[in-house]
């Protein structure tokens, strides 16, 4: 197989196991405490509010709508591009008791004596009841997802290896939601199917690494176990270094280049892609280690046959 990156010497991983399992360790009791402490930020999508779109008839300025909404007393505005820059989201979370168009009027009369031509396309109220009832069912699918992952990799391998790539999504769900919760970022719609996507992605990664180690615990007979997992992990950096590097530039592109509306969803991918990569290859192998994995989990001992008797 074509290599663009080969590596001629086996990388010790292995060695830098226990430094690596404390960091990993301390970044995800980070994270459950940011999520104990500060909890997510739930975007209007699960608390409930008013969702409105407007289009102007020059590129909008959203600093400027920005500031024209803040005089109004409207808490927690969101405002961002959706799909072209003449089109504007503003996001408005369900507080007091104004209704959806009184809202809309509030916000169309903030916004009107900057902007003479601005058109109001649509308005979409999310009710306290539907916010609670897509946190659930986003909650449930999460679930769904994860349990459908451990049973797939409960299938394929040995449980040692099964429940070493549980840990290890676990721990990059985790500190991606530990990391909207500390900076207080506003979890979605579209992030949580970020966070979903990531579920795949990482599993993906440490399947691949797994079934090296496997391949070549039957073809090493020689070797130590981590020099092993040492061995498949440098002999899957070349495709890993291609796959992801590729993903991520695509995923940054949407970061930086594709406006507030990808924004958080992106930057969920970015995180999950760069934890992803680290846990698979510097959480799980070492997991590996200490749940005691061995030549003879693999390999049946050769049963000597009875000579026959003349």
């Amino acid at each position: 197989m074509l290599e663009f990156f080969p590596f001629k010497r086996t990388i010790p991983f292995m060695s830098w196991g226990k430094v690596t399992t404390m960091i990993s360790l301390v970044t995800f009791l980070f994270a459950v405490w940011a999520l104990w402490e500060k909890g997510l930020n739930l975007g209007v999508d699960f608390t409930g509010g008013t969702v409105m779109e407007v289009h102007t008839s020059q590129p909008a300025d959203l600093p400027a709508i920005r500031a024209a909404l803040e005089k109004t007393g409207l808490p927690e505005v969101s405002v961002q591009t959706f799909g072209t820059s003449r089109d504007v989201l503003i996001r408005l979370p369900n507080k007091g008791e104004a209704n959806a168009s009184e809202t809309s009027n509030r916000v169309m009369a903030a916004l009107t004596p900057g902007n003479p031509a601005i058109e109001l396309k649509r308005v979409d109220f999310v009710g306290p009841q539907v916010g609670k009832e897509l946190y659930d069912n986003g909650a449930l699918a999460l679930l769904v997802v994860a349990f459908g992952i451990m049973a797939y990799l409960a299938i394929r391998f040995e449980w040692r290896f099964a429940l070493a790539g549980m840990l290890a999504n676990l721990h990059d769900i985790v500190i991606i939601l530990g990391m909207f919760a500390f900076f207080q970022w506003e979890f979605t719609l579209t992030v949580l199917a970020g966070v979903l996507a990531i579920l795949g992605y990482s599993v993906n990664e440490s399947v691949v690494v797994f079934d090296r180690i496997r391949e070549n615990i039957r073809k090493m007979r020689g070797a130590t176990v981590p020099h092993i997992i040492d061995d498949a992990i440098t002999r899957t950096m070349s495709r890993t270094i291609i796959t992801h590097g590729s993903t991520q530039i695509m995923v940054l592109s949407m970061l930086f280049f594709g406006g507030e509306a990808l924004h958080n969803f992106a930057l969920a991918l970015t995180i999950g892609i760069l934890f992803g990569i680290y846990s698979s290859v510097l959480v799980a192998s070492p997991l590996l280690l200490m749940f005691g994995v061995k030549r003879e989990h693999f390999i049946k001992p050769v049963e000597k046959k009875q000579e026959a008797v003349v």
